[in-house]
């Protein structure tokens, strides 16, 4: 395959980075309802450290994508394959963006926040939005809880629209025989 067909190695390497960050996310998130309870916090911590990172390489990925021109689709792509290849990407990109900012809007309205500092990793310090949790207590609550579900129904929308982009580049890789995954591939 011509290296003109296939994404940066800057692109690719973030592409697999925030998709690898997501599926740890993901497990993270349906397993700490199956640990005993002194697990539980560890693995949220863990979760809001891998969100906080993922919307650091979206913005990363999306400042490489505006000054880094990606391939075109494969010619053989039929209309309605292009247009829902581009519908699926622009859709992750809002997803990517909209669940760790929801969740840090859910997160700093915490009503233990305060006595709970957030920390990336056990170790860097990090922000709550005082926004937020400046509210007062009920005012908290409620964004706490509505955010909350937005996060869960937007991880659901997370998962299909995942689901799609994996089983079109499957589906052009081995069925129409497209070299797909060699385009996001080092």
């Amino acid at each position: 395959m011509a290296a003109v067909d296939k994404y940066t190695k800057t692109a690719v390497t973030l592409h697999w980075l925030i998709a690898l960050f997501i599926t740890a996310n993901v497990i993270l998130a349906i397993g700490a309802g199956y640990v005993p309870d002194a697990d539980v916090r560890p693995m949220i911590d863990l979760h809001k450290s891998l969100g906080i990172t993922v919307l650091g390489l979206f913005i990363a990925r999306v400042l490489w994508r505006l000054t880094h021109k990606p391939p075109p689709l494969p010619a053989a792509y039929r209309p309605l394959e292009a247009l829902a290849a581009h519908a699926a990407h622009l859709a992750l990109y809002a997803l990517i963006l909209a669940l760790p900012v929801t969740g840090w809007i859910h997160d700093s309205a915490w009503s233990a926040a305060a006595s709970h500092p957030m920390k990336l990793f056990w170790i860097i310090p990090w922000f709550r939005l005082s926004f937020i949790t400046g509210l007062d207590p009920a005012s908290k609550a409620y964004v706490h809880t509505l955010f909350g579900h937005i996060h869960t129904y937007l991880s659901y929308a997370l998962y299909g629209v995942l689901g799609a982009h994996v089983l079109g580049a499957l589906k052009h890789q081995f069925f129409d025989k497209h070299p797909e995954i060699q385009r996001m591939w080092l």
